[in-house]
């Protein structure tokens, strides 16, 4: 038997974003995520996924035939030049600006930048200023 393995926090096990055009989001999730060094977990003819979010086209068999709506995704960066990197990096693949990279006011050391996905959906990048981790994400085999 193949043994998996997936990283996970503790509140969301997955979100699913259903799309108009798979190939244009493949294009621009793969170069966020190269970007923000989150490798692509798998991929099929209808869908990919990378780490807790897994995106398809409406005909796949998890979509059920309908798009998602308008959502807000927010991806954790390294460090502000990951944010900024994230952000080039989207607009080169796709991506409308929507807040260039800059600090925010939700709390002192918040720096993030907006963009909007080829489906419409508000994509982030953040960096939450310095922190320590115990690690760099939950590890779980199955």
């Amino acid at each position: 038997m193949e043994t998996n393995e997936l990283h996970r926090g503790r509140l969301i096990d997955h979100i699913q974003l259903v799309v108009r055009d798979l190939e244009a989001s493949r294009a621009f999730y793969t170069a966020v995520f190269a970007t923000l060094e989150i490798p692509l977990g798998g991929a099929g003819d209808d869908y990919f996924w990378a780490d807790e979010l897994f995106i398809s086209t409406a005909s796949s068999e998890a979509a059920q035939g309908q798009l998602t709506g308008r959502h807000h995704l927010a991806f954790q960066a390294k460090d502000r030049a990951t944010v900024d990197a994230f952000h080039q990096t989207a607009l080169a693949h796709g991506g409308r600006d929507n807040g260039a990279p800059g600090e925010r006011p939700y709390h002192p050391g918040y720096y993030g930048a907006f963009v909007i996905d080829p489906d419409g959906n508000n994509i982030e990048a953040v960096f939450h200023g310095e922190a320590t981790r115990s690690a760099p994400s939950v590890r779980v085999t199955f």
